[in-house]
C-alpha cells in the first residue's frame, strides 16, 4: 500500500505551486458562487471585440511582466480612465478660476468643424 505525504497548507505551498496547479484542483465554480465573488470584487463581466494584434502585443506585454493579459488590459484601462478623469476635473477647476469679470474663453472647435460650417 502506498503511503501518502501530505502537503502542508502554508501560503509558501500555494506560492510554489506545491497546492492548487494540478487539474485534479479544477472545477467549475457553481453560478451563485461566481455572483457573490464578482460582486465582492466590484467586477462585471463585459464583452468587447479588439484587434488580434492589440491582444497578441497584451499576451507578449503579460507574458514579459509575468501576469495575465487580461488583468494587464485592466490594469491599463484602469490606467487611462483615472488619467482622463483628472484632466477632465483638471479642466472643470481651470474653467472656474476665471474671474467672472473677465470673459471666458470660447472653446476651439476642431478643423472638422470649421469645415462642415465653411462648406
Amino acid at each position: 500500500m502506498r503511503k501518502k505525504t501530505k502537503i502542508p497548507n502554508t501560503d509558501a505551498a500555494w506560492e510554489s505551486g506545491a497546492l492548487g496547479e494540478t487539474e485534479k484542483f479544477v472545477r467549475v465554480a457553481p453560478p451563485q458562487l461566481k455572483a457573490l465573488i464578482d460582486d465582492a470584487l466590484g467586477m462585471q463581466m463585459i464583452s468587447i471585440r479588439l484587434e488580434k494584434e492589440l491582444i497578441d502585443s497584451f499576451k507578449t506585454l503579460g507574458e514579459f511582466h509575468g501576469v495575465g493579459y487580461q488583468p494587464l488590459m485592466r490594469d491599463a484601462l484602469k490606467r487611462f480612465a483615472a488619467a482622463q478623469m483628472k484632466e477632465i476635473v483638471s479642466d472643470i477647476v481651470q474653467a472656474q478660476k476665471i474671474a467672472p469679470s473677465q470673459p471666458k474663453p470660447a472653446p476651439v472647435k476642431s478643423s472638422s468643424a470649421k469645415m462642415k460650417k465653411a462648406a
